[in-house]
């Protein structure tokens, strides 16, 4: 039994006993949220057809849908100085189209686009999971064991799929000292969007879905935002997965009101270099640019920076933001293969636009039509363009100078704002990636998601 089951069932028996106090039943909330999820994948052009994708089963369209059951328990504390609670996680989901061999799945991996294969690699009917989560707290300091969903610069749960992404470990959180929140914690493990099962932890190029993949079950993180002033917003925070990367984080968030709106500033910058086998072990290696290596794969080496400027008046956001990603690997992030996000402000629906050398622009226009009588309706367009990336092939050499990739996302909500139905959202992502990097497809793809959420306590 690891540390975190441990700590989950002592304090599970702590509350077994206290449970009748005042404040854990009262304060405790549930809420079953569903979600119907259909999104199709058209994986076109250049090498479509090659032996290779033909050999490990990529296929030229992917299509699945499903609906997913989101249950959630949040428990109030105990009385006394010290408080105990516990939450809890029911997920589940259900496969209502996947046939005819269009769920992504491919003779490397163990999934498909929505859900888990079986050993033919066919869709399952259905896959569910459940996590349990025990919590103390003193003062405004907060202990969490178990069952996770941190969103913070050095780790993000990602939820662009029928079900969310989990990660075990532990969190501590505290809000003492006036315009400062401090978090810190070690994560185990995580269960990806696609899977009933815990993993353990790696990045691109190096994680165990592929050949020769290599995985980590330590990845410890801590930092803060302090509030300089009710406007301006610093960030510091450090991650480490160990035998992969060590990364900083600096961040800046201004707003200032110009005129009749709002101008969001948002500053980002991240160095991130190996750490342990992963500056000399070829199976730790990740993904890049460094000559010399097979498929450019190499140690972590980059620099990151990225600045994005939001305008808001009158229901109307107009943005624009540049990213420069430089050194010789491309940017890592927690990346066990299943699907994952990264805080950086160009991770899109398909693409991340992070290689290495690459440089993005960006441009974005959001409209909030509740200025014009349509309370709940909402729509956005979000273009990027990268260039400057450099690709090494098989034989360690240079196969892609000066590479590029553009995509286009365009997104429509509504979310019934009262009557009967209120809360009910439906949403339409649409994305469109090309791209002239070697071995990569362009795709374009929809997303359709119908959800509701339903409060039972």
């Amino acid at each position: 039994m690891n540390k975190s089951t441990l700590a989950l069932a002592v304090a599970v028996g702590v509350l077994a006993q206290q449970a009748s106090a005042a404040g854990f039943i009262e304060d405790s909330k549930a809420t079953l949220g569903l979600r119907n999820f259909y999104i199709n994948t058209d994986n076109r052009d250049h090498d479509a057809n090659t032996a290779a994708n033909k050999r490990n089963g990529v296929q030229s369209k992917n299509e699945e849908w499903g609906q997913g059951f989101d249950l959630r328990f949040t428990s109030g504390y105990t009385q006394g100085t010290v408080g105990f609670g516990i939450d809890a996680i029911g997920l589940l989901g259900v496969r209502l189209d996947s046939g005819g061999g269009t769920n992504g799945a491919t003779a490397t991996s163990y999934g498909g686009t929505v859900f888990p294969s079986k050993s033919n690699g066919e869709a399952v009917d259905n896959f569910s999971s459940l996590g349990l989560t025990a919590k103390a707290k003193i003062s405004q300091t907060e202990l969490k064991l178990g069952t996770l969903q941190p969103k913070l610069p050095v780790i993000v749960t990602n939820d662009g799929r029928l079900l969310p992404q989990t990660f075990q470990g532990g969190q501590i959180t505290s809000n003492d000292i006036k315009d400062l929140t401090l978090v810190g914690g070690q994560i185990e493990h995580a269960k990806g969007r696609n899977s009933s099962n815990n993993e353990e932890l790696s990045i691109a190029g190096a994680n165990a879905h592929t050949a020769a993949g290599r995985d980590s079950n330590k990845f410890i993180y801590g930092g803060g935002d302090y509030k300089i002033t009710k406007d301006l917003t610093a960030q510091y925070y450090y991650g480490n997965l160990e035998d992969f990367y060590k990364q900083h984080f600096l961040g800046l968030v201004h707003n200032w009101a110009i005129g009749p709106g709002v101008l969001k500033s948002d500053f980002r910058y991240f160095n991130s270099s190996d750490d342990g086998a992963n500056g000399h072990d070829s199976s730790y290696y990740t993904t890049g640019n460094d000559t010399g290596f097979s498929n450019g794969r190499g140690k972590v080496d980059n620099n990151l920076y990225s600045g994005l400027f939001l305008y808001t008046v009158a229901g109307h956001t107009f943005g624009g933001g540049y990213q420069a990603s430089n050194g010789n690997s491309d940017f890592p992030w927690l990346n066990q293969g299943d699907g994952s996000s990264a805080y950086i402000t160009t991770d899109m629906q398909i693409a991340k636009f992070a290689r290495a050398g690459e440089r993005t622009w960006q441009a974005r226009y959001s409209y909030d039509f509740a200025k014009v009588g349509v309370p709940g309706l909402t729509a956005g367009v979000v273009y990027l363009r990268g260039d400057n990336i450099d690709t090494v092939g098989l034989n360690g050499r240079e196969n892609g100078s000066d590479s590029s990739e553009w995509e286009r996302d365009l997104t429509v909500g509504y979310v019934v704002p009262e009557g009967p139905l209120k809360n009910l959202g439906l949403m339409w992502k649409n994305a469109s990636w090309r791209n002239d990097v070697p071995g990569q497809r362009d795709q374009d793809e929809n997303r359709l998601i119908l959800s509701y959420s339903i409060p039972l306590l």
